[in-house]
């Protein structure tokens, strides 16, 4: 946007976004809006309609635009217009009101402490707002206050480390007038809750803050005024007027202080008299919390549960340091409270405890102290015991759960929970318990089928020796009544599935147990359930399944006139492909082209009927594709050495099917992409043993590649490399292929922000590079080629996509490692040759490119792949690559308006940190280190 748009023109795309009913002018709004506030003149433009105050939209939309600027776009204004930005901000800012709607006093406080936090000139900048606004504008000083020390905690903003150990020190320094402000006003209005309640919570809320900084030193906060205004919020026990006018936020306020100070206590534990304020004075909060119940007032149910779940997480090391001698209670204590809201009607309240229930398996599981874990036995029985009851359904619920019902993702992370804890128990232990439960009088569906729940959590665990209960639970199942409710039968047919290992152990059982499954697939709502029970038995015991084969394959034959769904299908056909594996080689073939063929029929009729794909239905080719991509993963098996594999024939009866599909459905890139994976699997099924089809295969997906550029052929293409690189007469036309995807995928990249809109075809272009390095790097260095590949690569460092940077470094890295490694193999020399004459050439801004990456465009997480690079190049040549680092860094700015500010000293720390580094793991260190300089 070149020219500065008319404030009319502004009003009117405002007014169109939030006013105007046609969706297609408030889509062209919004884009125009956007595109605007990307522009220079959103500056002025903001600062005016927030002088005009027209109305609350064109407000908040400016106090956004404004924020927006600030936060992303600051490097935009040079140094001397900081002040009149600041004078302008300080002018809104001291317009407000208490009626001013509180989105845009947010906007305007975080515009106002993202400019503090890059304005390095504006020292004492909290003072100054205190002085400037204490006595007029308290409403809105507190929000700044509040918001401040919460954009340095959340490095939203790119400051650089030293900037802010600069501002938080400031902001240290300011800290005890800060803390004089917050008593002061929390003296004059927690008196009257019932007037200043916003005040009241934004005190709260700035206090937290600060302290959660560590601005405020924890030394200072035994007795202060808002910890005890926050306790007292918390300590209400009656039921009266005055407690019912606490608000729901203030309580919430509260809630988020007193947590804060645990996490902080947890972080600096040797606070022994804030340690004991702070527990003393949470074991206080249990009767509060029992009368939250009665009031049947479930948010503040849960702020307690929060904070008796975090004092277990701030305790809990010296909890487990305690447990055995005389100071026990102190742990029973806490796990008493946190077991109390387990207790809660409400599963919501309950899950607020999973993550202390991890930590403590954790520690346990790490200790190994047998009789540590002991003592804990009772608490994680009490707490087994209230799960199953919040896992039980609603009695008068029909049917099963739906998938993506709350309900169901709670019972799911119950199950992830007990896996993790059950140890403490024993998984026969509370396997037993459960069945128990189960021979209870008068015990109902819902409870039967809640501790079949659980049951079915432990089966995989209980010892595949027991005798006594899992026959007993298997013969139940077995003779189960045709009425019994569906979801108690579902969960029974489950538990069978997860109760494989034991069955594989028990052979006697397996017969009784298929012709179970079996009977169960056609079942309406159990179907899915069996189907899946039935692929945990077939991949636990397929030593024993081989002579079920027919009667496997005739369901096979019927599987689509059940009430399952195709990922059930699926699972069964991965049970039954790894059933073949395992059959006398000769027996193989014929199973395995019946399973095939009952899904390239379906595919061969639907190319000859010409009918278009639907997709999830029987007419989607991806239905059968990846029925068949599911056959060939699951067969595995072992051949000698000159054994012709007994998957062969049927390989070549498969694959003018495939090709056949390649060639209709060319533009649809989801059927390729199922397509390429299916003759993926089909090749690793047999490995090097199908060159017949090689030069069909490649020269079908250099021209499909050429026409349609769908990436899936380029990662197909990696997948030939992989099997048949290492056969010399087959190199020369798999680099042929190389050159032939060249051209299309260049074509690609080089459009606008072709790296950025394409990532899928970089991962896998170098993906296909990476293979050709490992498997024929002398051929590949030799091709001309390679040059282009090496700079391609050179752009694509600092790509922020996972896979695709991943893959860019691994194709660096098996390059460099090809140079230095391999010594006792053919044409070692050449191909090192080859690979220093690259780097002589590219060395230098390889090295260049890393580090700029990991600085300024790669997250955190992608820097061990960035180190792996560095850390191959220094094993090849540790002084020349010191040197190209050390141009590296010199080039990195060394000071960012006044805001990024990094020393020759901290640069010339991490040359030497990373030039001495002799593993990957320390090279990330200093990337990581460096990365924080600039953000």
């Amino acid at each position: 946007m070149e020219q500065k748009p008319s404030l009319d023109i502004v009003y009117l795309a405002i007014s169109t976004l939030y006013s105007n009913p046609n969706a297609n002018e408030k889509e062209r709004a919004s884009q125009w809006l956007a595109d605007f506030q990307k522009s220079v003149h959103a500056w002025t433009v903001a600062d005016e309609l927030l002088h005009h105050k027209r109305d609350l939209e064109s407000c908040y939309f400016a106090a956004h635009t404004m924020r927006t600027k600030i936060h992303q776009s600051f490097h935009e204004l040079p140094v001397e217009a900081h002040l009149s930005l600041r004078d302008s901000l300080l002018g809104h800012i001291s317009q407000i009101t208490e009626g001013t709607n509180t989105v845009i006093v947010t906007q305007l406080s975080l515009a106002l402490a993202d400019l503090i936090l890059q304005m390095p000139s504006w020292q004492r900048a909290t003072l100054d707002l205190i002085n400037k606004f204490s006595q007029s504008h308290l409403w809105a000083l507190l929000e700044v206050l509040t918001v401040l020390p919460e954009e340095l905690e959340s490095r939203s903003v790119r400051l650089g480390e030293n900037r802010r150990i600069e501002v938080l020190e400031d902001f240290k320094q300011c800290a005890p007038t800060v803390n004089e402000f917050l008593k002061h006003c929390c003296s004059n209005y927690s008196s009257n809750i019932h007037e200043n309640v916003q005040v009241n919570i934004k005190i709260v809320r700035s206090f937290t803050s600060w302290v959660s900084l560590g601005a405020i030193p924890l030394q200072d906060i035994s007795g202060h005024i808002v910890v005890s205004h926050a306790f007292s919020v918390l300590c209400y026990k009656q039921e009266s007027d005055k407690h019912q006018s606490i608000v729901g936020a203030l309580h919430d306020a509260s809630t988020d202080c007193v947590c804060t100070l645990l996490q902080c206590l947890e972080d600096n534990n040797n606070q022994q008299n804030l340690e004991t304020y702070l527990f003393n004075s949470v074991l206080s909060f249990e009767e509060a919390y029992h009368l939250s119940v009665a009031n049947e007032d479930q948010e503040k149910s849960m702020n307690y549960c929060r904070i008796f779940t975090e004092l277990g997480e701030a305790f809990l090391e010296k909890i487990l340091n305690t447990s055995t001698d005389k100071s026990h209670h102190f742990a029973m204590k806490v796990f008493d409270l946190v077991l109390i809201c387990v207790g809660h009607h409400d599963y919501e309240v309950a899950e607020i405890t999973f993550n202390l229930w991890y930590l403590l398996s954790e520690e346990l599981y790490q200790k190994n102290n047998k009789a540590i874990t002991e003592l804990y036995r009772p608490y994680v029985e009490r707490l087994v015991t209230a799960l199953c009851r919040h896992c039980q359904m609603e009695p008068d619920h029909d049917g099963l759960l739906e998938d993506g019902d709350d309900f169901k993702d709670f019972r799911m992370k119950v199950s992830d929970l007990i896996k993790d804890v059950v140890f403490i128990v024993g998984s026969s232990s509370c396997f037993r318990q459960m069945f128990l439960n189960l021979q209870a009088p008068g015990v109902t569906w819902d409870s039967t089928e809640a501790a079949l729940f659980i049951m079915q959590a432990v089966a995989k665990n209980v010892l595949p020796t027991e005798s006594e209960v899992v026959p007993k639970v298997v013969e139940a199942i077995l003779n189960i009544p045709e009425n019994t409710h569906t979801a108690v039968r579902h969960t029974s047919v489950l538990l069978l599935g997860e109760l494989c290992e034991w069955v594989e152990k028990h052979p006697e059982s397996l017969d009784p147990i298929l012709s179970f499954l079996v009977c169960c697939l056609p079942q309406a709502g159990i179907g899915a359930a069996a189907a899946t029970a039935l692929q945990n038995i077939c991949a636990a015991c397929n030593d024993h399944m081989p002579r079920h084969i027919p009667i496997l394959l005739q369901l096979l034959h019927q599987v689509d006139t059940f009430a399952i769904t195709n990922n059930a299908v699926i699972g069964l056909l991965k049970g039954v492909g790894a059933i073949v594996g395992r059959m006398p080689h000769g027996d193989i073939p014929p199973a395995l082209r019946e399973l095939c063929l009952m899904q390239i029929t379906p595919i061969c009729q639907l190319i000859e009927q010409d009918a278009i794909p639907v997709r999830g239905t029987k007419t989607d080719p991806v239905l059968w594709l990846d029925r068949l991509s599911s056959i060939f993963r699951n067969v595995v098996l072992t051949i000698t050495e000159g054994e012709t594999h007994p998957c062969r024939g049927v390989v070549l009866e498969v694959w003018p099917v495939l090709s056949r599909t390649f060639e209709k459905y060319q533009s649809d890139v989801r059927i390729m992409e199922r397509c390429c994976r299916s003759v993926r699997f089909m090749l690793r099924c047999v490995s090097q043993q199908v060159k017949e089809i090689l030069e069909s295969l490649v020269g079908q997906i250099i021209v499909l590649y050429g026409l349609h550029k769908h990436s899936c052929f380029l990662y197909l293409g990696s997948i030939l490399v992989d099997e048949y690189a290492t056969d010399m007469a087959c190199v020369q036309g798999l680099l042929e292929m190389l050159q032939a995807f060249i051209g299309p995928t260049f074509e690609v990249l080089r459009e606008d922000n072709g790296l950025r809109n394409h990532p899928d075809t970089v991962d896998d272009f170098f993906r296909l590079c990476a293979r050709f390095m490992q498997r024929a790097p002398t051929q590949f260095l030799q091709c001309t080629a390679t040059s282009h590949i090496f700079q391609c690569g050179l752009l694509a460092c600092s790509l922020d996509h996972k896979e695709a940077n991943t893959s860019v470094m691994k194709f660096f890295y098996d390059l460099i490692s090809t140079a230095r490694s391999g010594r006792k193999h053919d044409n070692y020399e050449e191909r090192a040759k080859l690979v220093r004459q690259l780097l002589d050439e590219y060395g230098q801004q390889l090295v260049g490119n890393l580090v700029h990456a990991s600085v300024f465009c790669l997250h955190s997480y992608m820097l061990p792949e960035v180190a792996d690079v560095i850390l191959e190049l220094l094993e090849l040549d540790r002084e020349l690559i010191g040197k190209w680092l050390a141009n590296a860094v010199e080039s990195l700015p060394k000071d960012g308006n006044g805001v990024i500010t990094v020393s020759p000293q901290q640069l010339n720390e991490f040359h030497i940190a990373v030039c001495r580094s002799n593993t990957s793991k320390s090279v990330t260190h200093a990337l990581k280190d460096l990365t924080r300089l600039y953000r």
